[in-house]
């Protein structure tokens, strides 16, 4: 999988802020839409305190890393599914983590048969759609494109 296009992808998608920030859900966050947690030396850190590119940068390689394996978890095949998919995967698995993302049965079904327009059908028809609408269209089209 070409990770610069899904880091370029995710940044536009996600944004890049060098500090800490609330996301649109309101989870304290920084760089690459990294969610703050316990372990994070940024952890209750104030909202907008500095955070240094190599950090974000980082934090960045690892959270793909366990995004990568999530994928690999929810979909056996997923090395083997086309580049374009394992792309939309990657990112949707990116914004919703492991435990959202497995409760897409009907679309997982959809790309399992390689049945892309169901896979984007299922993706139209999900609180997450209306949650990040113009993200999902974007991935919603890559995805009909295969069909």
């Amino acid at each position: 999988m070409d990770l610069q296009r899904l880091q370029d992808d995710l940044a536009r998608d996600e944004g890049v802020q060098y500090k800490v920030y609330r996301d649109h859900l309101g989870y304290l966050t920084f760089g690459i839409g990294h969610l703050i947690t316990v372990n994070d030396p940024e952890y209750n850190k104030p909202i907008g305190t500095p955070v240094e590119k190599s950090r974000v940068t980082k934090v960045f390689e690892q959270d793909i890393q366990l995004v990568l394996q999530n994928c690999q978890q929810l979909y056996k095949d997923f090395n083997n599914l086309q580049e374009e998919a394992q792309l939309v995967i990657a990112n949707m698995m990116f914004n919703m983590g492991l435990t959202r993302l497995s409760k897409f049965k009907k679309m997982k079904a959809g790309v399992d048969a390689r049945d892309w327009n169901r896979a984007a059908n299922e993706m139209v028809n999900s609180k997450w759609h209306s949650q990040v609408m113009a993200r999902a269209n974007r991935l919603i089209e890559r995805i009909q494109a295969l069909a």
